[in-house]
């Protein structure tokens, strides 16, 4: 079992990426915003972060470049959600630190595979 931390102003895509991954018998914890998000995952050190870019306060790509400069959370995965589908975006978000990028809209379960893909790598 994992500790994720899952940052999306969306409140209906933040509880479906969360009862989803409960699901798949993780805990989860659920922040709005990218300070939060930073703040969280400082605070608890999740083994995954699940980020939407696009959010108030910071950005996910801004959440990526504050979690890879603190030892504490540099090297906690990073799966960005993201609208945005060009594959420039992709790899923008790549390069800001992300370890995937998933596009919306997406599968549930294959954002659960994805996970679970990383953490049974690091």
């Amino acid at each position: 079992m994992a500790i994720v931390l899952v940052a999306d102003d969306d409140p209906d895509i933040r509880e479906l990426v969360i009862f989803k991954l409960e699901q798949a018998g993780h805990d989860v914890v659920g922040v709005v915003d990218g300070p939060s998000a930073v703040d969280t995952a400082r605070e608890i050190v999740p083994d995954v972060l699940i980020i939407d870019v696009s959010m108030p306060g910071l950005s996910g790509l801004g959440v990526c470049a504050a979690l890879r400069e603190d030892e504490t959370t540099a090297k906690i995965p990073v799966v960005l959600l993201s609208a945005r589908a060009r594959p420039g975006d992709r790899q923008t978000g790549l390069r800001a630190g992300a370890a995937d990028y998933v596009t919306k809209p997406f599968s549930p379960r294959e954002l659960v595979a994805r996970v679970e893909s990383l953490l049974a790598a690091g």
